[in-house]
């Protein structure tokens, strides 16, 4: 980010890479909203943004969050040069609560059947973050719980919560 973005830089970024459900995303837009976080939707999503099932999970809450739709997560990184990106996925070696998180990070969550790609998990290395499981019979959580996880911590970290 430039000194001028960083000004107005805002708590925390969320970017849903290609997510699927639309409910789930309806969630991430309100909690972004609650928390003046910014949302970010990249690539083809498996829905229409304007349909019934993402307005209906907003609320009405869709005039208050800041959207940014991009074609490619390439495209978000080149806008955001300087951008600190945190990689979610149950395969990473680092627990959410090892990070120290810093105001206008970016946290990244992949699609609801398939999360990231693990050659992004590979490549990234320590940015990659996971959050514990402890049922050997639960593969993964609701992709709105685990935004909602994650960025709260973010957000008790840098004395957001008030």
């Amino acid at each position: 980010m430039t000194n001028a973005n960083q000004a107005s830089a805002p708590p925390f970024h969320i970017v849903l890479i290609e997510p699927e459900i639309p409910p789930n995303t309806g969630n991430i837009g309100r909690l972004c909203a609650a928390t003046g976080s910014w949302l970010h939707l990249v690539g083809p999503l498996g829905f229409s943004i304007d349909a019934k099932q993402v307005r209906r999970a907003g609320l009405d809450y869709w005039p208050h969050v800041k959207l940014r739709r991009w074609d490619s997560f390439e495209q978000l990184q080149q806008e955001f040069p300087e951008g600190r990106f945190w990689y979610t996925s149950k395969k990473a070696q680092k627990n959410y609560t090892q990070v120290q998180f810093t105001a206008g990070d970016f946290i990244v969550f992949g699609k609801e059947t398939m999360g990231l790609p693990e050659e992004m998990i590979e490549a990234v290395g320590d940015q990659a973050i996971r959050i514990p499981i402890f049922s050997p019979a639960v593969r993964s959580l609701n992709l709105a719980n685990a935004t909602a996880i994650i960025l709260f911590e973010a957000l008790r970290q840098t004395g957001r919560l008030g």
